[in-house]
């Protein structure tokens, strides 16, 4: 790759590190990682990860996945299918109860389901399960519902399970019917659950010992040790009224206690932390096709199978972000499937997600190329500073 033109990537990512600033689009720190043929090719981390303690952003520092963490998922569902404990088309209510007899909430009140939710259904976000959010009705009734988890922890000081906030996600009124239309939602974190289930460890355990002990992911997992927090980044939130990026003190999607110790519901949609170094080992076994220096994840076919549009034309009607355009879905990742359409540089079969905070992965098998973008910031910084850099990466591949 042109490293010329991959230098680029400074002034654009630089371009929005102003620290106190008037600008909504500034940042106290990011890091970028460009990996091409199995190597990185260019490397580079900018400012702070936590301005009050004077930490600069290092290749070791601990970030927040958020929605990054939802690959992650779906490479650990794939593990149980290759082993026989599971089915892309059981339902749900095999594992998990609460998606037994559900209903879907129309304008003309409850109607029964007419199929059954299935695994399949959650791995491409089609189940008409939602997320919390008060603009619709079935929104409205998981908002209630994570109120009340969110009351529990913090007045009575009891925390839910990833099993038990599962079967509560599966008794709230599904969007639509299973299969009807695509809604970004708690399917990830129900998916935890289902493994649970089969393998009779937490949702960690497994993580862990599937894809985290074997790729030598030893920074990644579900809170960051006392030990480790001196690389935790900061979250920020940009303050209008003041103009200023401070502290992020909430979390959401069923989060709690900041990362800082262990949760009781370990969140397969967004709860993972991790490193650039630990996350680019899962990116580098996805484009060796289920394979990391010599160790084995996943087979070949259960990854051709993973990184293919599953949403019919039907569901891609209701896979209306911007940000998506030109994308499919499948296996909670997006997949690209029309350039022109897009607006940026790119190959068909690109895939990969981001997250919460901004932080964004994409992997590309054609060109073997993958970029990871770190940063720390609540509801990012939108999807264009993205598109900048990845353009400016694809603009330096070379002819072979």
């Amino acid at each position: 790759m042109n490293q010329e033109i991959l230098k680029r990537l400074d002034n654009a990512i630089e371009a929005n590190l102003l620290g106190n600033c008037e600008d909504p689009d500034c940042l106290v720190g990011a890091a970028i990682c460009v990996l091409h043929k199995g190597e990185e090719v260019y490397r580079k981390e900018y400012g702070e990860a936590d301005k009050e303690r004077k930490i600069p952003m290092t290749p070791d520092s601990i970030f927040r996945c958020y929605s990054m963490t939802k690959p992650v998922t779906a490479v650990a569902v794939m593990t149980l299918i290759e082993k026989g404990l599971l089915c892309l088309k059981d339902a749900v209510s095999i594992y998990i109860p609460g998606f037994g007899e559900q209903k879907v909430l129309t304008s003309k009140g409850l109607v029964p389901v007419e199929r059954e939710v299935t695994i399949k259904h959650l791995l491409d976000m089609t189940a008409g399960v939602t997320y919390p959010d008060a603009s619709f009705p079935a929104g409205k009734e998981m908002q209630d519902m994570i109120d009340e988890y969110y009351r529990k922890i913090y007045e009575e000081d009891t925390p839910t399970s990833t099993y038990d906030l599962a079967n509560l996600i599966g008794q709230q009124p599904l969007a639509f019917q299973p299969g009807d239309g695509w809604c970004y939602s708690f399917c990830a974190d129900v998916l935890g659950a289902v493994i649970e289930v089969i393998t009779g460890k937490t949702f960690g355990e497994y993580l862990e010992e599937t894809i985290f002990k074997p790729l030598g992911m030893k920074d990644t997992g579900f809170y960051v040790p006392k030990e480790k927090q001196g690389r935790f980044c900061q979250n920020y939130q940009y303050m209008p009224e003041t103009q200023t990026l401070e502290p992020c003190t909430w979390q959401h999607l069923g989060l709690s206690y900041m990362h800082l110790k262990k949760p009781a519901f370990e969140s397969g949609g967004a709860g993972l932390v991790s490193t650039i170094d630990d996350y680019k080992k899962f990116v580098l076994m996805m484009l060796g096709k289920g394979t990391y220096n010599g160790v084995r994840i996943l087979g070949r076919k259960t990854v051709e199978c993973m990184t293919e549009n599953h949403l019919n034309e039907k569901q891609l009607a209701t896979y209306d972000w911007e940000q998506l355009e030109g994308y499919g879905y499948g296996n909670l990742m997006r997949v690209m499937i029309d350039i022109g359409k897009s607006g940026q540089l790119g190959s068909v079969g690109e895939y990969g997600w981001d997250g919460w905070l901004g932080s964004y992965v994409c992997m590309d098998a054609e060109e073997d190329l993958a970029i990871i973008y770190v940063i720390q910031k609540c509801g990012g910084n939108g999807h264009r500073d993205v598109r900048v850099i990845r353009n400016i990466v694809y603009s330096a591949l070379e002819e072979e």
